[in-house]
């Protein structure tokens, strides 16, 4: 028993990645389409674009893993039926329900990993996604250079009179004019400074003036920071349990909620699906087996969706009992009754 079952693994294995291969590499071709999207409006150094990349693996390996799981165990059986070794599987006593135990043992393995993955990694990878494209956008918004007509900064108007480099300017004028009070500031030289994703205005060597009603005052600084002029709108990294259970985007990540549990569960509950499509007459399901593959995954992860915004949770237990009904009574008429 031992052999045959590191028999079946063996083989599963291999066609496990023959088939994760090129559809792990297509999503990685379609996430960067996407990510070419956000040069468009941030610069992207090829680290930075790495580290998205690394960021969004948990997502590509959680849509990609249990399809090929389930299309690479119904295709391991349907391979021995059409080398007719499932005939002397059968013939030397095997009842399906080892077959069945023989892939239960990963399928509950990769459940759990998928599950840890969207609970604990997914928020995690998501704020890190996040905070490196508002920290993007914020230095963009500091892509200044001298011109006539100056610029908009924050609720300062600002005009540069020469760029030294991308964080050093010389000669520079703010002015901010508020309902009882203008301000008005010139500094030889300005630098913008990066502390952990605020970015301010450091200025040298100038003065400010304060207007009031009848009232001048002037004061001469060596250095000045006008902070939280522009800042990312950074968030804070919290556990799974604490991303989940608060109040942002509470309503969509409810529903992500219900479709990546679901998701999960698929490996799972879906291997009465692998035994019922798998083990075949090739004579008869030799063309049917894709449409079958194809099929199941479509109508499970469209109704995962679908059901939500009508059932909400009920949605999980819905999908999984009837899933698993109809599973198990196409392995008992198709497999059971014949073997």
């Amino acid at each position: 028993m031992d052999k045959l079952k590191s028999y079946l693994i063996t083989n599963f294995s291999l066609l496990f990645f023959t088939i994760f291969t090129p559809l792990f590499a297509i999503a990685s071709v379609v996430f960067m389409i996407k990510l070419a999207t956000y040069t468009a409006v941030i610069q992207l150094s090829l680290l930075e674009m790495f580290k998205l990349y690394l960021f969004v693996l948990p997502e590509l390996f959680f849509y990609t893993l249990p399809i090929t799981f389930f299309a690479a165990a119904t295709m391991t059986l349907f391979r021995f039926s059409t080398d007719n070794e499932i005939v002397v599987f059968f013939s030397l006593g095997i009842h399906p329900s080892f077959i069945y135990k023989v892939f239960a043992f990963p399928a509950v393995f990769l459940t759990l990993l998928l599950y840890i993955d969207f609970f604990f990694v997914f928020p995690h990878a998501n704020v890190m996604t996040h905070n490196l494209i508002e920290f993007k956008k914020g230095e963009a918004k500091f892509n200044l250079s001298a011109s006539e007509f100056g610029h908009k900064f924050g609720s300062w108007m600002l005009y540069i009179g020469e760029k030294i480099d991308e964080n050093n300017f010389k000669e520079i004028i703010l002015f901010q004019k508020e309902e009882e009070q203008e301000l008005f500031i010139n500094a030889k030289y300005a630098e913008i400074l990066n502390n952990q994703g605020l970015l301010k205005l450091h200025l040298k060597e100038g003065q400010a003036y304060n207007y009031k009603e009848e009232e001048l005052s002037q004061i001469n600084f060596k250095t000045m920071d006008i902070n939280d002029v522009m800042t990312s709108e950074l968030r804070e990294y919290q556990v799974g349990l604490d991303y989940w259970l608060s109040e942002h985007r509470r309503s969509a990540k409810i529903k992500e909620f219900i479709t990546r549990t679901l998701i999960s569960l698929f490996p799972f509950i879906t291997l009465f699906f692998t035994l019922s499509f798998g083990i075949a007459h090739v004579r008869h399901n030799k063309s049917q087996i894709y449409l079958y593959l194809f099929l199941t995954i479509i109508i499970y992860f469209a109704l995962s969706i679908a059901l939500i915004d009508v059932i909400g949770f009920y949605t999980i237990p819905l999908i999984i009992i009837c899933t698993w009904l109809l599973s198990y009574f196409l392995y008992r008429r198709n497999i059971l009754a014949r073997f």
